[in-house]
């Protein structure tokens, strides 16, 4: 260890027996921002060589108010983990920051998402596994960039837990969820499908989409309600359109539906409003550093947040909590609560906002101390208070923000995603890595939050998306309807099929969350858990288990999951379907040893009846043998804690040829059900031979011989192709696109120089998505969202900051040895064309030049009937890997140097305040500076915008005339420089 400005002693406290904290010393500690409460159990296991000391012992440095802890592991180690994040499965050269950020439209390289877990899950080469936990709340950056280290960094010294080595990586997330809390056991409900809209907007509307679901024999459980629910976005209101929402929600219970409510941190600031006047008597709310209430813009416009912080604060919320359930509200959902403000640089509350916590989590403090577990509080009120509310019940409640451990209180979802196919893909490794950090009842917006899904795309999300841990649909305002059969026919029925799936898997589903909330383990898990010592299943991320069943999906529009190649797991990995085999559905394997429950298909989870039907799927593994477990309760209450459950361990065996099943033996004070009891036994291929019985009883089934099993399965595979050459798939039916408009795809188009690699995409008006500086791999700018990346406007801009929109007429390409240059041309109305050209300089190779420009159409002497004025603005957005070792330098027109730090906020310089024509993005980590040349006579302003993880460094034009022969130009450069 090496320590630097002060005192930075390291220990090492045993809690169990492969789990070891790491404490910088107690001066250094009350600085630290509040540390979780571990209440570890001990665990039985064999001493391991080495005595009590760790097998791997961070390093650890604290340099001035910044301390960093080192991992470095044997090379070939994997990793995984980080809570909340997007991008691949394996983590291995990623950085992640964890501060809660309402992260609209991220994309796979953002740093910062709505929830914070600062947990890195290490694979060793051999296999075996070890978990590293930074233990803070605050602003915390995790580097993983650094083959086989890990790099933790936060402005705040912390104790470090390192959970390990153990021998499977299942272990390690075992001994973090004993740590941490497991998953509160959900209302079996709650594992039905999901239906939300942002917003179903009447009573009307809820109770048609519901009759829709019944009619067309689509299984759901819940309807949702967004913001637009509420009385001018006033929470714990109704509007007029929703008049008696008690009697909407008996309707809804009519039909078997639940009904769950959104409720947003955000009060309005409003003297009358009852949540108002109650919350400033009783002194809840967040303080300004001059003790009074911070206002912030939210959806209602001004409001004020009550300080989660404090208990005060947290039994009032409970209180309001209480009385709103009397509504019929079955569960709640909290949105917006990283916190997130806005028409604010930050996103979120000023760091010098006061929160008068408890003195157990830290006491009086600024925001930054508590940013990261606001919304986790806030979701532990909002648990509270539904537990006041009906004690016999189990609370559902929904958050977008949280922390690692919030899993006792809330389910999550992966925030405002976008319908593409990047998003469906990356949504199953974001369900994995938060499964791997501890929070296993989370899922995405099928079909994604922002934008249009094609048919061909929802119905694929669908089919995955009905089998993770949380399934609901989600769509945005202001896009088409994502109903499933708002896609037509094919894509209906292929909704029917994967949630009639989930709904008849939902006895396993069930038992895994069972399982998870007493044990700590995943419910879906990666691969490779199956076998960590197998090196090419640790970046499958198309793949997960559910237990023992395998999910293999297809997140390529062109491939369905029986056409892609499948690496299965070492052991016997049978197929097989309940006949509803499809080319836009996954493929499901059983692994050999395993007895996998199922239940009958439903409408909904409260069709269900204990006596019902009970089928059970077997594969056999190499010695003739399978197991399989299931757990039965009231699917609801608390009763299953004092022993009114069945656990039934079913065993199956083959002798001679004979394979029986019976019940080893059970759990719990119920009684087992009179029911009949299927048993299916399979071969392979898909097929299978099954018999009936009674459900307690041992049964009996001869297996077929070699010769018969063969006849079988060769059956089988012929019946399953000739399904496949029946079944209808779902249309590719995007629009099609004229010849020229369709070589303009949104494949990056590759500038290569010496020292730049940039990427263009032409059909979104050639925007730059990422600029890489190849001698340091810096990569300076990245963006495949719509609002970040390089963009341009003009004096028609949207309102609400998205990028301008306009058809690109011709893209044309130059290569000249090791110049290269793309040129684009967009017509954005008005008689005005917006051209763009993209180049590496021939004769300097470190510059990336842009020349953009405005100008009338050819033939015309002016705008055609526009303004006759427009503005033209360049918005670059910068990536930031190290925000808080960066600034903004430059000498202003009146020879005055600036330095803008990242807490500046949104700045503007005009006049003789504009940078004298350059300005540099300074990274003081990396000693490299990004330099932006401009001419000054085409830039009237100039703008920086500081966020949580990205600069926008803008340039605006002077708004004049344009014609073909006085366009409106701005011409600039980029160049990487070392530091002085």
């Amino acid at each position: 260890m090496a320590a630097s400005g002060k005192e930075a002693m390291v220990w090492v406290r045993i809690l169990e027996e492969g789990v070891f904290r790491f404490d910088a010393s107690e001066a250094a500690r009350a600085a630290a921002g509040p540390s979780l409460s571990f209440a570890v159990p001990r665990r039985r296991e064999e001493p391991r060589a080495g005595g009590d000391r760790p097998a791997i012992v961070p390093v650890c440095e604290v340099v001035g108010d910044v301390q960093r802890v080192v991992v470095e592991l044997p090379s070939g180690t994997s990793f995984y983990g980080t809570g909340e994040s997007s991008g691949p499965l394996e983590r291995t050269g990623k950085l992640v920051i964890t501060w809660n950020t309402d992260a609209w439209d991220y994309g796979p390289g953002t740093t910062s998402l709505y929830q914070s877990h600062p947990w890195v899950l290490a694979v060793l080469p051999d296999g075996k596994a070890l978990g590293v936990l930074a233990d803070t709340t605050c602003r915390c950056e995790i580097d993983l960039r650094q083959e086989s280290t890990m790099k933790f960094s936060a402005s705040c010294t912390y104790p470090v837990i390192l959970f390990g080595p153990f021998n499977t990586p299942s272990e390690v997330t075992t001994s973090l969820s004993h740590a941490i809390g497991t998953v509160s056991m959900p209302p079996k409900w709650s594992l039905g499908y999901h239906q939300c809209r942002y917003s179903y907007d009447s009573s009307e509307k809820v109770l048609q989409v519901v009759k829709t679901f019944r009619e067309r024999g689509i299984p759901c459980d819940v309807v949702w309600m967004d913001i637009d629910y509420m009385d001018g976005f006033r929470c714990f209101t109704f509007s007029h359109r929703f008049p008696d929402p008690k009697c909407m929600v008996d309707d809804l219970h009519s039909v078997g539906c639940k009904a769950i409510w959104m409720l947003d941190p955000g009060i309005k600031n409003e003297s009358g409003y009852f949540v108002f006047d109650s919350g400033l008597e009783s002194d809840v709310w967040v303080q300004k550093e001059d003790k009074q209430p911070f206002v912030g813009e939210v959806w209602p416009g001004d409001c004020v947040f009550p300080d989660f912080t404090c208990e005060r604060a947290r039994s009032w919320w409970s209180g309001l909590v209480r009385q709103f359930v009397s509504n019929s509200v079955d569960g709640l959902w909290n949105d917006m609560n990283e916190p997130a403000v806005f028409n604010t640089a930050t996103k979120t509350m000023p760091e010098s906002n006061i929160h008068r916590g408890d003195a157990n989590i830290g006491g009086l403090q600024n925001h930054p101390y508590y940013h990261n577990v606001y919304g986790m509080l806030m979701a532990k009120s909002t648990y509270e208070g539904m537990k006041l509310a009906n004690p016999t019940k189990r609370p559902f409640v929904l958050t977008r923000a949280g922390f690692i451990g919030q899993q006792r209180y809330a389910a999550m979802w992966t925030g405002d995603n976008v319908s593409n196919w990047e998003h469906l893909h990356m949504s199953i490794a974001m369900v994995l890595q938060l499964g791997l950090s501890g929070q296993p009842f989370a899922g995405p917006d099928i079909g994604g939050f922002a934008g249009n899904a094609t048919p061909k795309l929802f119905g694929r999300w669908m089919g995955v998306g009905a089998l993770f841990p949380f399934s609901r649909g989600h769509s945005d305002k202001g896009s088409l309807d994502h109903e499933p059969w708002s896609f037509g026919e094919e894509c209906e029925e292929v909704c029917r099929l994967a949630l009639l799936r989930r709904y008849r898997l939902l006895p396993h589903i069930y038992t895994l969350f069972y399982l998870s909330h007493t044990n700590g383990t995943p419910v879906a898990a990666p691969v490779y858990f199956a076998d960590p010592q197998d090196l090419e299943l640790r970046k499958i991320e198309t793949s997960f288990l559910l237990g023992s069943l395998l999910v293999c999906a297809s997140t390529c529009p062109d491939k369905g999951a029986h056409e892609s190649s499948q690496k299965l797991p070492k052991g016997i990995w049978l197929p097989f379907d309940f006949g509803d085999s499809h080319p836009d559905l996954p493929m499901m394997y059983l692994r050999g040893g395993a007895v996998l429950p199922i239940g009958l298909p439903l409408n909904h989870v409260g069709e269900a009846k204990l006596d019902d039907n009970l089928s059970l799927i077997i594969a056999l593994d190499e010695n003739g043998k399978a197991e399989g477990v299931l757990f039965e309760d009231d699917g609801d209450g608390y009763e299953f804690l004092q022993g009114n459950y069945l656990l039934t361990y079913y065993v199956a065996e083959l002798h001679s040829s004979v394979v029986t099943v019976k019940v080893a033996r059970t759990e719990g004070s119920w009684k087992r059900p009179n029911r009949n009891l299927k048993i299916n036994i399979l071969l392979g291929g898909g097929a299978m031979v099954s018999t009936h019985g009674i459900d307690g009883e041992d049964l009996h089934l001869t297996m077929p011989t070699e010769s018969e099993v063969s006849s079988l399965v060769a059956t089988s595979e012929l019946e399953l192709k000739k399904r496949f050459e029946m079944v209808r798939p779902i249309p590719d039916i995007d629009k099609p696109l004229g010849k020229e408009v369709a070589e303009l795809s949104e494949i990056p188009i590759d500038l290569n120089g010496e020292d730049w690699l940039v990427k263009v995409v032409p059909q979104i008006g050639g925007r730059i998505i990422s600029m890489t500086h190849l001698p340091s791999d810096s990569q300076w700018l990245h963006s495949t969202n719509r609002i970040n990346g390089y963009e341009e406007y003009n004096a028609a801009e949207d309102t609400a900051g998205c990028t301008e929109e306009y058809k690109v007429i011709r893209r044309y390409r130059e290569q000249s040895g090791k110049e290269e240059s793309i040129c684009l041309e967009g017509d954005i109305g008005g008689g005005l064309v917006l051209q763009r050209q993209i180049s590496i300089c021939k004769e300097n190779p470190k510059i990336v030049k842009i020349d953009s420009s405005i100008r009338a159409k050819q033939g015309a002497d002016h705008s055609g009937g526009f303004s006759g004025l427009a503005c033209l603005r360049v918005r670059p957005s910068f990536i930031l890997q190290y925000p808080t070792e960066v600034s903004v330098v430059f000498t202003a027109s009146n020879g005055i140097k600036r330095e803008i730090l990242p807490d500046s906020g949104e700045l503007t310089f005009e006049g003789v305040l504009r940078p004298n024509g350059e300005w540099m993005l300074v990274d003081k980590r990396t000693n490299l500076s990004l330099v932006n040349c401009f001419d000054l006579s085409q830039v009237s302003i100039c703008k920086l915008h500081w966020g949580t993880d990205h600069l926008n460094m803008e340039l605006w034009s002077e708004q004049r005339a344009v014609s073909k022969d006085t366009p409106l130009r701005i011409c600039h450069h980029y160049e990487v420089r070392k530091i002085n």
